[in-house]
């Protein structure tokens, strides 16, 4: 069985190595939309790595996201064991599903082979917005949230908070998924 683990990130930076990332959660969802469980770190910076410096001023307009990603911080190799051990828990095959994908993975795919040695999802992700395109039949620019049907929401909160936005983006995903064709729903 396939477990869908709908992941967001948030960062310092672009990408991971000369950035950090600063949180990341997970919600784990089946098939059906039962959410199985979640996980959720807040994660120390790279000693190594810098901020940039367009990150921090989007930061700064967020001051309770920014707050909320900074509490509890953890150390990045101890959080990365943690949820590789988690996600190896979970019922099934963890699927990874992001919105974008490429960012959210690229990521967590380098925090976990870099303190884990080795990433539970192996080398591939889901991304929302692409499965959106598909289902939707339309071209991958034109396909955004706002030309998506609306039944595929939930009235849950985007809020920048890792969590908060791994379920929202885990609702969508799993309400796409479970939608009949494109352009007719």
């Amino acid at each position: 069985m396939e477990i869908y683990v709908s992941t967001d990130v948030e960062t310092d930076g672009p990408i991971p190595g000369p950035y950090s990332m600063l949180s990341f959660a997970s919600a784990a969802f089946s098939k059906n939309k039962q959410l199985l469980d979640t996980f959720s770190a807040n994660l120390e910076t790279l000693p190594e790595a810098a901020s940039d410096p367009a990150t921090m001023r989007w930061w700064q307009e967020r001051p309770q996201a920014w707050a909320a990603c900074r509490a509890d911080l953890e150390i990045p190799a101890l959080a990365m064991q943690r949820y590789a051990a988690w996600l190896r828990a979970l019922p099934g095959k963890p699927v990874f599903v992001g919105y974008p994908a490429a960012f959210d993975f690229m990521f967590v795919y380098w925090y976990l082979v870099r303190f884990n040695g080795e990433s539970p999802f192996s080398h591939s992700a889901l991304d929302i917005k692409t499965y959106a395109m598909a289902k939707l039949g339309s071209s991958y620019r034109n396909t955004s949230k706002r030309a998506m049907p609306k039944h595929w929401f939930d009235d849950l909160p985007h809020t920048h908070v890792a969590l908060d936005d791994a379920l929202e983006q885990g609702a969508l995903f799993c309400n796409m998924l479970n939608s009949g064709g494109g352009k007719t729903d």
